[in-house]
């Protein structure tokens, strides 16, 4: 059965596909090349070669999204999943405080996908690609089941200024950029009505670089999995740093930042507002610790480009609770 209308990937041949690609690339690329100046061989090659900056360590991560589990045909456009998948990926570069250097994607899709999906998608990352300066620089294209893709991010930061999950301590105060639950928001509705997805969100690359910068730096995670989840990745993390030893966390439900008019839509929705600010995922804003005697949170705000919030404390009570001691859990996971 043919995905979608016009002719299939199968019409058009493999490499004729990775052809369409090329063209895409170039296209994007026109736009400004100094996003490239990294890229010492780029697509065509049997592997990239990129150039990493004096002084600077190499970061990568990878992230797969797959057709109904990260993404569904029918409630997103095939652009927006291109630029959705590139957005996720480098904000595991945010969340290190790396600068984008290039990535890489392999795609599966079944023989029928249309090729104005196959386009839409590449025409997405392509174009977020130059929005955030990181070029696609190889990749692969292969036949599979349902359509996904996998994309290896790489990037740079200066030796020895990572920002790591297992620096979080006692006492730290725990901030999050821009606002919670809007992701999640939309999911829930898109779920009841077959509604659009529209929002992208925003690889917080700027925000990283410069926490990475600050001297009362302390640990760092993007919000993927909702801000529970991903703040008990923390706790798991200072474990490990403190041979064993679990810490835990005080959040204030009231202070975590929400988008306008937030509680309104959720209330006419039907939907808890506080349960998807804390439990909603997708949203990648970054939540990181700072020691005592760090800047407020408007100064940071000055600094970091965006809004910062300050959304509780990292404590020796294991667990994550709010300000009344209630435990509060919850969050995505994959199995």
């Amino acid at each position: 059965m043919r995905s979608g209308a016009g002719p299939s990937i199968a019409d058009v041949g493999e490499f004729a596909l990775i052809d369409r690609i090329n063209a895409l690339v170039e296209r994007e690329a026109g736009r400004t090349r100094a996003f490239t100046r990294h890229v010492r061989v780029g697509i065509g090659d049997d592997s990239a070669v990129l150039r990493l900056p004096a002084g600077h360590e190499l970061a990568v991560s990878s992230d797969a999204f797959v057709e109904n589990v990260h993404f569904r045909w029918e409630t997103r456009a095939a652009p927006s999943i291109g630029r959705c998948a590139l957005a996720a990926s480098l904000s595991d570069l945010a969340a290190m405080g790396a600068r984008p250097l290039g990535f890489t994607c392999a795609i599966a899709a079944p023989p029928a996908l249309s090729l104005a999906r196959f386009d839409g998608l590449f025409r997405g990352l392509s174009a977020a690609a130059a929005d955030w300066a990181s070029p696609l620089v190889g990749g692969n294209v292969t036949r599979g089941a349902e359509t996904s893709l996998a994309l290896t991010v790489f990037g740079a930061l200066p030796a020895g200024r990572a920002l790591l999950r297992s620096s979080l301590q006692a006492g730290d105060r725990l901030f999050v950029t821009g606002t919670l639950g809007a992701a999640a928001f939309g999911v829930a509705r898109s779920r009841r009505g077959r509604r659009q997805l529209r929002r992208v969100p925003e690889p917080r690359l700027a925000a990283g670089r410069a926490l990475a910068r600050m001297r009362h730096r302390g640990a760092c995670i993007d919000i993927s999995d909702g801000l529970v989840a991903d703040l008990a990745h923390l706790l798991d993390c200072s474990a490990s740093a403190r041979g064993g030893a679990k810490l835990g966390a005080e959040i204030d439900v009231a202070a975590i930042p929400r988008p306008r008019g937030f509680k309104g839509d959720c209330a006419r929705a039907g939907l808890d507002d506080d349960l998807l600010a804390l439990t909603g995922g997708e949203d990648y804003e970054l939540l990181f610790s700072l020691r005592e005697g760090a800047p407020s949170p408007a100064l940071l705000s000055r600094r970091m480009g965006l809004r910062v919030t300050e959304v509780g404390r990292a404590t020796d009570r294991p667990g994550i609770h709010g300000v009344a001691g209630e435990l509060l859990e919850g969050g995505w996971r994959h199995f």
